[in-house]
């Protein structure tokens, strides 16, 4: 992780809304022979009792499965808008160029769950990603029940106990207030992304440059 303290997000609030607006993650682990392996999935984010959860499904018997039996240890990462950042927006442009990112790190012990907690976890996911449209033909209660068994067979649902959360959100804080507001600027003339890059970047202009 780019672990500086100038690119780091405080705000839990800030982190857990992050997380929730951008669910596919990254969780990676490592196999009993220290191979690494890895999984996108999309997931929930729960607080409960002072502690952080983080809940999906993934396919029984893929080598990920198989390598958290043997070793529970994941990296969850949660990713956002990127782009590239010009040095020839800078004040002073005689410098490298970079790139303005967002990423999110959860770092737990990754436990699978019984049958029921695989239900409920189909029924939340196909109706959050329906936006909560009960009679949405592919969510949960609505597929045939032969259909449901053998999915049920082929998927476990599971957990993780975050233990570290860690953030970087490089939006060029460290640049002078001209740099940054050019950085702005050129970034709303680009594509999508770049665009919700500037979008975040104006967010926190205020308080950067307050005096």
């Amino acid at each position: 992780m780019y672990n500086l303290p100038y690119f780091k997000e405080s705000d839990k609030t800030v982190v857990l809304e992050f997380i929730q607006k951008h669910p596919f993650a990254l969780i990676a682990g490592c196999d009993e022979d220290g191979k690494p392996v890895a999984t996108q999935i999309p997931v929930f984010i729960d607080e409960r009792e002072g502690r952080l959860y983080l809940t999906g499904h993934m396919m029984r018997n893929s080598d990920h499965h198989r390598a958290i039996v043997a070793n529970p240890q994941v990296l969850c990462v949660f990713t956002g808008p990127h782009t590239y950042v010009s040095a020839t927006w800078y004040s002073n442009p005689h410098q490298a160029s970079t790139w303005n990112y967002m990423s999110v790190h959860a770092r737990g012990n990754l436990s699978f769950l019984d049958e029921e907690a695989l239900v409920d976890m189909l029924k939340k996911t196909s109706l959050h990603f329906e936006k909560n449209n009960p009679d949405s033909a592919t969510v949960y209660d609505n597929l045939p029940v032969d259909y449901r068994s053998r999915l049920q067979k082929a998927i476990v649902a599971f957990e993780v106990n975050v233990q570290e959360l860690d953030t970087v959100f490089k939006l060029s804080q460290n640049r002078d207030a001209e740099s940054y507001h050019n950085i702005i600027g050129h970034l709303n003339k680009q594509d999508a992304e770049a665009q919700a890059v500037a979008a975040e970047m104006q967010k926190r202009a205020a308080t950067l440059f307050s005096t």
